[in-house]
């Protein structure tokens, strides 16, 4: 009855330390939705996440429309101006763009920033309508190009056409807001117009830069030294590579697989079209338009590493009672409940010290500082719960193996997953071979 007794006792102690384990895996989402708050406090005060559309050719014109004019003598047809427009999109557009990366501060928290230093080249053939029935009155063309936060350029965008700079103005189009544009000179009905445009310009931005495929043949090439990037939006990249020195990234997409051109067409404010999703570290997605995209994202960051170790919090603690019971059964030494519960807190204070030593430290320091601290503090007190030095030296290096291991799992960050499994069957097959001949009813009794 003592054996079952005790293995209740553990057992309920052991889903009694989850309480403490969900309480700091609270914290850490707490402390990541303020991060998220000093993204968005950077994002305000600077420039936030980036998307980039066009150059696109919009060429406005009124006509005159016969419509119907109720009158107190009845309905007649009158004839009146109306506004309408001529959009032509790019043949080609080869983007050439290199994202410099950087970080802003805002309290504790460290926020991705870049320039994108950009080199676009456009090709635009159109051939203006010729004249109906009733001629067209034909008004200065927008060359324009659009960015979701303006007041992420840095110094003045060059808008080139044939080699020749044109003048920009603030705004997307006849839009006040939305991006750049410059006015050309009116063409005649009938007219074809080739236009060989360049635009170049450093943009600054938030985490996340999104580029729109507006052009019938879309090329884009991105290079970053951020070793750490998420490709998002509608299209991964064609080709690309990612080491500990950053990425180059290439993407080739043509009219055809996607809605850009239809969706633009159809919005009657284009500059909606530029509003990124609300995102952390998530795809760079445009909402309601295809886009390619990019994050600047820390892979393995203190707050995601500390969240995954508190996942294998319960392990530790099992583990350790485990071992206890081994001792307890096979060397007849008791150990009363109150102190298995110490032992559990002082594992569960390990994540706890680590979430707030990570904030102020990089995280592997943080991870070495918190364990030694819990391994040393726990090697002395159960040196004398054990009755001996040595038992408590070799609980606190089977604890350190565990925590060395721990640390393998967290930092690996494509292989988590199959490590921390395979630590699971190492353990598990270890503690089987150890107790295989031991005789548990004999134990019982």
């Amino acid at each position: 009855m003592r054996f079952a007794f005790k293995a209740v006792v553990v057992f309920f102690l052991t889903l009694g330390l989850l309480i403490p384990l969900l309480l700091i895996r609270g914290t850490i989402q707490e402390r990541e939705v303020y991060r998220a708050e000093a993204v968005a406090n950077v994002a305000a005060t600077s420039a936030g996440k980036q998307a980039v559309l066009g150059p696109v050719l919009v060429v406005p014109y009124t006509e005159l429309v016969e419509q119907d004019e109720v009158t107190p003598q009845g309905v007649r047809k009158v004839l009146k101006e109306q506004a309408g427009k001529w959009t032509f999109f790019p043949d080609t557009l080869v983007v050439d763009g290199t994202m410099k990366p950087d970080t802003r501060k805002r309290g504790l928290y460290r926020v991705p920033v870049y320039e994108l230093d950009m080199h676009a080249v456009a090709a635009i053939r159109a051939q203006i309508p010729v004249d109906g029935a009733r001629p067209r009155r034909i008004g200065r063309p927008f060359l324009s190009v659009g960015a979701s936060d303006v007041r992420g350029f840095v110094g003045t965008p060059t808008l080139k056409v044939g080699g020749r700079a044109l003048p920009l103005t603030a705004g997307f189009g006849s839009q006040p807001i939305g991006g750049v544009h410059a006015r050309m000179d009116a063409p005649q009905a009938g007219q074809a117009i080739a236009l060989d445009v360049t635009f170049d310009a450093v943009i600054g931005g938030t985490e996340a830069l999104a580029l729109v495929p507006i052009a019938r043949d879309n090329r884009f090439a991105l290079k970053s030294t951020w070793p750490d990037p998420i490709f998002g939006g509608s299209f991964l990249p064609r080709t690309r590579t990612v080491d500990a020195k950053g990425f180059r990234a290439q993407w080739e997409i043509s009219s055809l697989a996607t809605s850009a051109q239809t969706r633009f067409l159809e919005t009657k404010d284009p500059t909606s079209l530029l509003q990124l999703a609300p995102m952390r570290g998530s795809d760079a997605s445009v909402s309601g338009v295809d886009a390619v995209g990019v994050t600047l994202f820390d892979a393995v960051d203190s707050y995601t590493l500390a969240d995954r170790a508190t996942k294998y919090g319960i392990l530790f603690v099992l583990l350790t009672f485990v071992g206890f019971f081994m001792f307890e059964l096979i060397k007849q030494l008791p150990i009363h409940p109150i102190q298995y519960g110490l032992v559990g807190l002082a594992l569960a204070i390990f994540f706890l010290l680590l979430v707030s030593l990570s904030e102020h430290i990089p995280f592997g320091s943080a991870y070495l500082v918190s364990a030694a601290a819990c391994i040393g503090l726990l090697g002395f007190y159960l040196s004398a719960v054990l009755q001996s030095v040595l038992r408590g030296v070799g609980f606190a290096a089977m604890l350190a193996l565990l925590y060395a291991a721990l640390y393998g799992v967290l930092v690996s960050e494509d292989n988590a997953l199959v490590l921390g499994a395979g630590l699971l069957f190492v353990v598990l097959a270890t503690i089987m071979v150890v107790t295989r001949k031991v005789d548990w009813y004999a134990l019982q009794r």
